[in-house]
């Protein structure tokens, strides 16, 4: 009963159903009279920048990853018109944004310098010297004046 009320992300990770907005409103595009009776297109909204579901860590990534999805108040807005009927495009909401939200949840690794080998190093100054050669011979011929 307690997952209906929250939205699973993964063991660890959960944000409660009253944190996300939901409103209906018609869709666009075909469908016929379907269209113009049902408000079947899902607009979620969730504030970002306010919620306490996320470790601060993670919700700084999600706000740098998905920065151009949210608003200038903090709030990310994600609508979903796939299918007809308004169940199905709450749930590819709810989709879209566990799998969101689980792009961010590891930290990314940390890059770790490293050098070219002595062979890499070789290989490509050869590559170069083969690439100039082949671009002399191209040239016309020095005159000696």
């Amino acid at each position: 009963m307690a997952n209906k009320q929250m939205l699973v992300i993964n063991e660890r990770l959960s944000i409660p159903r009253d944190e996300l907005e939901l409103t209906f409103v018609r869709s666009s595009g075909p469908g016929g009279q379907n269209v113009n009776k049902i408000n079947s297109k899902v607009t979620l909204r969730w504030c970002v920048a306010g919620t306490p579901s996320l470790p601060a860590d993670i919700r700084q990534r999600f706000q740098a990853r998905f920065a151009r999805r949210i608003t200038t108040r903090g709030d990310l807005l994600l609508s979903s018109q796939r299918f007809r009927d308004q169940g199905r495009n709450v749930a590819d909401c709810l989709d879209k944004l566990r799998a969101m939200v689980l792009q961010v949840v590891t930290p990314p690794k940390p890059r770790r310098a490293s050098r070219p080998t002595k062979a890499a190093r070789e290989r490509r100054l050869r590559t170069k010297h083969f690439r100039s050669a082949s671009k002399e011979l191209r040239r016309e011929p020095r005159r000696e004046a």
